[in-house]
């Protein structure tokens, strides 16, 4: 005789969010439905919790059948050499949540050579291996500074992946340009994937196309632009910086009317960026009327009058009429003028001058702090090296501000201007003359790997920070960043620090020690990052391997404790106020 099991009724729709809703809340102060309070009140949470996850993973209804998914696309690159795929499958490894993370003495951190495995990876053009896919979106879904890297090292599969997957529909909307269809024949497709697709599929769409068509790319936002949504249109005006020019000025323009301010306001900022535009030229007027050279008392002085009214004109073209907390509506509206007027108007306005003779000038009634970080904004915005330059001044200025630049985070983006060379170059400078205590953030916007000139200046102001006998925590963020941006070379030349050195009378206790072991980590994944090119080249011999130190005693594993902060006798070594071992900081690679 066949036994039947009785039926089991359906749980009422919701029933598994109820059940969350009631553990974040506390039973007693929500109860799920069917339960009753009291003491036993968390066990039965638990015990229907437990039953509910038992369904949710065997008690699948039946339904019709889904159609299958379309086969994964072929990737015809080749495939990576074994070695490379083994190393990457240990970087994958150690990524946090895996249970392989942690730093542990001199072992190098794996998860941070990701990007730059990645980066040659892509040089040699490799494909992906096939089962390491998940992995690489996993670490992309949780690093924004991944995922250009991993999807164009993933290829096509992984777009196929994402589309199954909503955890890594990001791929969608961050996929590389190279994926955008071209040709005659696929405008039928371009068409229906604008009008019909997701989102970020549509995003990465514009983006895409924008990288290799501008043209095409603001023709195809036109036809849907008056039935977006605001926020969908910010998110499409915004891939017009790709490739900006004269001929998005109509277009801009007519934003410039939209019902959003945001998207008015990203609308003015693009044509700011123009200086052929008709709004750059409209802020040109403005800000020659606030900023005048006043010779009536022998030395030239620049007198400036700031606006005395936010009228609906310059609105319209994007100056915020409300100031922040605590800031002056006139100061507020005039660093907007100025941010967007053409730099080029001040040549004219000011007796010819060129930015260097226009920075040096003096500014009447201290208005030089607002003139000149307006200045800094446009150059950076306006990509002036020329005024970069002249705002930055010389790295070893007093002071190490310049003259014009006010703040560490503008003379970073000061610096960002100018090409690599030329930035290192500034960046060694500074370091020589200032040393590391505020080097962290502009040794992020140069290139990698470092050149020869910055290289040496950072070890040699690591140095001359360890003879110090302050604490290598003290420096972590920069240490984080030599083992990942020195050049490989420059493991020979720190050979001669791995030893615990002798420690001077006024050193902190054990700093030498610690010493020992951040440069020993240092030369270690330096050595970890040539033997990682060797294994991707396809030329061994392209890339020497770099020669091994001598085994050296470590002092152990370093720990919190009391001590960063210590000034030694050495010029700029006061410690950034970082705490901990040695370690590369949270931000991503440079």
């Amino acid at each position: 005789m066949i036994q039947t099991s009785a039926p089991v009724e359906a749980p009422a729709p919701g029933a598994w969010e109820e059940l969350v809703t009631a553990a974040l809340l506390g039973t007693d102060r929500r109860t799920p439905a069917g339960g009753a309070p009291g003491r036993e009140a968390p066990v039965a949470l638990l015990d229907a919790a437990a039953v509910h996850t038992v369904r949710r993973r065997a008690g699948l209804r039946p339904a019709p059948a889904a159609e299958p998914p379309a086969p994964a696309p072929a990737d015809s690159r080749p495939p990576l050499p074994e070695a490379a795929a083994r190393r990457l499958a240990l970087l994958l490894a150690d990524r946090p949540g895996t249970g392989g993370g942690g730093r542990r003495g001199a072992a190098p951190d794996l998860m941070e050579l990701l990007p730059q495995w990645l980066a040659g990876a892509d040089a040699h053009g490799y494909a992906a291996p096939p089962e390491a896919l998940p992995a690489l979106l996993d670490a992309a879904r949780g690093r924004t500074d991944l995922r250009p890297a991993v999807l164009a090292f993933a290829g096509p599969r992984a777009l196929w992946l994402a589309r199954l997957n909503p955890d890594w529909r990001f791929a969608l909307r961050a996929a590389p340009a190279g994926t955008a269809p071209s040709g005659p024949r696929d405008a039928g497709r371009i068409r229906r994937l604008w009008e019909e697709g997701l989102f970020a599929e549509r995003v990465a769409l514009l983006a895409a196309i924008r990288a290799h068509r501008p043209a095409e790319a603001r023709e195809l936002l036109a036809t849907t632009w008056a039935t977006e949504r605001a926020e969908d249109r910010l998110m499409f005006l915004d891939s017009l910086r790709t490739g900006l020019g004269p001929d998005d000025e109509p277009f801009l323009e007519q934003a410039l009317a939209d019902r959003s301010r945001n998207v008015r306001a990203t609308a003015a900022e693009l044509l700011s960026a123009l200086p052929g535009s008709a709004l750059a030229a409209r802020m040109a007027a403005r800000a020659g009327a606030c900023v005048a050279l006043d010779r009536t008392h022998g030395t030239p002085v620049i007198a400036v009058e700031a606006p005395h009214e936010c009228d609906a004109s310059m609105e319209r073209d994007g100056i915020v009429a409300k100031a922040p907390a605590g800031r002056g509506e006139r100061s507020w509206w005039l660093g907007q003028l100025l941010e967007a007027a053409p730099l080029t108007t001040w040549a004219d306005r000011l007796g010819g001058r060129t930015p260097e003779e226009i920075v040096a000038l003096p500014v009447a009634d201290d208005w030089q702090g607002e003139l000149h970080a307006a200045w800094c904004r446009a150059a950076v915005r306006q990509r002036d090296a020329r005024w970069a330059r002249a705002l930055l001044g010389t790295p070893s200025a007093p002071g190490a501000g310049g003259p014009g630049a006010v703040s560490l985070a503008e003379r970073a983006r000061l610096l960002g201007t100018l090409d690599a060379a030329e930035r290192a170059g500034w960046v060694a400078g500074f370091i020589a003359a200032h040393g590391l205590s505020e080097a962290f953030q502009l040794l992020g916007v140069c290139a990698v790997p470092w050149s020869a000139p910055l290289g040496r200046a950072v070890v040699d102001a690591l140095n001359i920070a360890r003879d110090a006998g302050s604490y290598p925590w003290s420096f972590s963020g920069v240490m984080g960043l030599a083992e990942r941006c020195l050049d490989p070379s420059e493991a020979v030349r720190l050979d001669a620090l791995l030893a615990v050195p002798d420690e001077p009378e006024n050193a902190s206790p054990g700093a030498g020690g610690y010493w020992a072991e951040a440069f020993q980590r240092l030369v270690t994944t330096l050595r970890l990052r040539a033997t990682m090119m060797r294994e991707l080249s396809p030329d061994p011999a392209a890339n020497p391997p770099v020669r091994q130190a001598q085994p050296t005693a470590s002092a152990g594993r370093c720990t919190d404790e009391a001590g960063a902060g210590r000034r030694g006798p050495g010029p700029g070594l006061v410690a950034g106020g970082r705490t901990g071992c040695p370690r590369p900081a949270g931000a991503g690679t440079p």
